[in-house]
């Protein structure tokens, strides 16, 4: 029996989680099997996701992507890391930079010698010792290069900022043009099958009916299939992170476009700024336990760049994930599988891993349990790591000046997040647990920038004497700030290779 015939591929949602997972589906099946996009130009989508991690460029690759055309028609900026301000205590500041800290070494990671150093108050602050952080605090990019391998300039990470409905829009040409057929429409009704109850077609407004075998919610919070129609159920993790809205709004742009994010925490939650070509993302996440809708809009608009470009809008959300990510012949991609709040730029990367868990375990028309299952698992694991991360951020705080802050600093954190803070207290030791997102060097930068101290070094940094860790140091110190020097300012990079249509140079 010929496999390809039995399984009609129908993507419940557009947006980015939708669009995303039709060019890859278009991409990798190669038009051998159809592809059909259902969504409602009348029901609007969240947007905000605005902010990547450099593990798009993956996607981008896997797609065939121009990157100056992609940048050009999403007015899109470059990012090399997250600044977050006023997390630990009010006035602190601090970058989680992609990629690189300092310099390999065969005994102890980097940061042990510099933690060595710094306890001893002989060493510069941690961004100094990476490009993308260095890049940063000077508003400067470009792209790694790879002619230079020996030189930190070949160790550029970088992600993007782009607006999220012009990406939508140019997913949604790049799948159109594989053979996705997309189909206009509100879904009133879902038809399951009696026996094993798979979805076997949706019902639109219209009348029309859209049969298929696999079937990809990706339909936002709504969750149409997976918990409308299967009553997946769904895992809260608002006790462990608090926030349950936001409110987005854009603003007017200005001059200079910073390459990374900002994530300035307020009394009850933290903001957004998110720089583009054509304007500035913004948002306020917040706890409604602690400031209302109103008081939330008030703190975003009064602390904008420039002038308010639409009404704010406001977003609910309960923070987690479904108990099942595939259920019966259901999977669920994006909001509809879960949601972690954008405090480190993980939605579209959730979404990205969804879509390469299922070509990885992609279906036969049995639709085996054992490949259920497996995605299950790993999907969970994907979410769990991130919301680890995310909770560090909030548990590792010394503010007092809220309720909201007193409650984060108190609260009982899982198991496996407790452990990674008392290995990092002890000496300074970060751990990767398997193939998860974040690197070492990530859960460094968010440990010690939320100003938890380790007792002491590694053992083995004493290997060394302080006199060669000194010279050591200041050597890649240096080099770094000297390449840093070549590089071009971010507004000068994007004027000279990939500015939107319209736009003046810089």
């Amino acid at each position: 029996m010929d496999t390809k015939q039995q399984l009609r591929v129908v993507i419940i949602g557009g947006g980015t989680s939708g669009w995303m997972t039709a060019a890859a589906l278009a991409k990798v099946l190669q038009g051998q099997y159809p592809i059909t996009l259902v969504e409602s130009d009348d029901i609007g989508t969240i947007g905000v996701g605005e902010a990547t991690i450099p593990m798009i460029s993956l996607f981008n690759r896997l797609l065939d992507f121009d990157e100056d055309e992609f940048v050009k028609q999403t007015q899109g900026s470059f990012k090399l890391g997250i600044e977050f301000v006023n997390w630990a205590r009010l006035g602190d500041r601090y970058i989680h930079g992609f990629g690189v800290i300092g310099q390999e070494n065969a005994t102890v990671d980097f940061h042990q010698y510099w933690l060595k150093m710094h306890q001893a108050g002989k060493a510069g602050p941690l961004e100094n010792y990476s490009i993308n952080t260095a890049a940063c605090a000077q508003n400067r990019f470009m792209r790694p290069r790879m002619d230079l391998p020996n030189s930190p300039l070949s160790q550029i990470a970088y992600a993007f900022h782009f607006d999220a409905s012009l990406y939508a829009k140019f997913l949604r040409g790049y799948s159109e043009a594989r053979g996705v057929q997309r189909i206009e429409g509100k879904i009133t009704e879902v038809a399951t099958r009696e026996g094993d109850g798979h979805v076997t077609s949706v019902m639109l407004q219209s009348g029309q009916r859209i049969e298929g075998e696999l079937f990809i919610d990706c339909s936002g919070f709504r969750a149409l299939l997976i918990e409308g129609a299967l009553k997946t159920g769904y895992e809260d993790w608002s006790h462990w992170l608090p926030c349950d809205r936001a409110v987005a709004v854009p603003c007017a742009s200005v001059k200079e476009i910073t390459p990374y994010t900002r994530s300035t925490a307020r009394q009850a939650g933290w903001q957004w700024r998110i720089p583009l070509q054509h304007r500035i993302g913004n948002g306020h996440v917040f706890s409604s336990k602690y400031i209302s809708e109103d008081e939330a809009t008030a703190v975003l608009l009064g602390n904008l760049d420039g002038a308010p470009l639409a009404d704010p809008r406001p977003i609910r959300f309960v923070t987690g994930k479904r108990k099942k990510a595939w259920n019966k012949n259901v999977v669920s991609i994006g909001l509809a599988c879960g949601f972690i709040e954008p405090l480190e730029s993980t939605s579209i990367h959730l979404v990205q891993m969804g879509i390469a868990h299922l070509l990885t375990m992609f279906p036969g028309p049995d639709f085996a349990a054992a490949d259920r299952d497996q995605y299950n698992r790993i999907m969970s694991q994907e979410y769990e790591w991130v919301r680890d991360f995310i909770i560090l951020h909030y548990k590792a705080t010394e503010r007092t000046d809220s309720p909201f802050w007193n409650y984060c600093r108190e609260m009982e954190i899982p198991q496996s997040l407790a452990e990674r803070i008392a290995l990092f207290k002890a000496h300074g030791r970060v751990v990767r647990e398997g193939n998860e997102l974040f690197t070492k060097l990530s859960w460094l930068q968010v440990l010690h920038g939320q100003r938890i101290q380790p007792a002491s070094s590694h053992p083995l940094a004493g290997l060394r004497t302080e006199a060669e860790i000194a010279e050591y140091l200041a050597e890649v110190e240096g080099v770094i700030q000297a390449c840093v020097e070549v590089m071009p300012t971010h507004s000068r990079f994007i004027a000279d290779n990939c500015a939107a249509p319209g736009r003046m140079a810089a």
